[in-house]
């Protein structure tokens, strides 16, 4: 299976897609005349609808728990602001049709639990550590000595044509 259709088949990334379409739909019942919303709520809230799915496809393509964590990290924001940016859309005069809001704030909860089994199925061995110390699997900070560093590695034992440069030169 290719990665694209193993993304696509992904239910977490199915879920980010009904929100980003179901975001598109709430913010086409803000008037076009509310200025203010336009350009604070509309704005924010397709950006955010716009980075779940594309930080899913990014995390998804990689297996190192620390890039997993810093997606998984951005992806908890804009779910959480678009949440909030939807709730406060329900004490404007304006908006007709609210039960958009409590549809796409409801797919939002169940995108949530999809969310935690997600990361609870990122692989705490497949890791670099975050000398920022933010996105360290559990047992491991960001003072950790890296194990890497007592492999001794020589270039010259594993890529040809390497004789030729010399030591001198570094």
């Amino acid at each position: 299976m290719k990665r694209k259709d193993e993304l696509e088949d992904f239910p977490l990334y199915q879920k980010a897609l009904e929100i980003f379409k179901l975001t598109r739909g709430l913010i086409e019942i803000v008037p076009e005349d509310n200025e203010f919303l336009q350009e604070t709520t509309v704005k924010f809230m397709m950006e955010d609808a716009m980075i779940i799915p594309a930080k899913i496809a990014g995390a998804h393509g990689i297996g190192l728990y620390d890039l997993k964590m810093e997606n998984a990290a951005i992806i908890r924001k804009a779910a959480r602001e678009l949440m909030v940016r939807a709730g406060s859309l329900e004490y404007e005069d304006d908006i007709k049709d609210k039960e958009y809001i409590t549809l796409l704030r409801n797919t939002i909860e169940e995108f949530r639990f999809l969310f935690i089994d997600w990361v609870a199925s990122f692989d705490t061995w497949d890791y670099i550590i975050d000398r920022w110390g933010l996105f360290n699997p559990p047992g491991v900070t960001a003072h950790d000595k890296d194990p890497d560093d007592d492999i001794p590695f020589n270039p010259k034992d594993f890529f040809e044509g390497l004789e030729d440069f010399d030591d001198e030169e570094e």
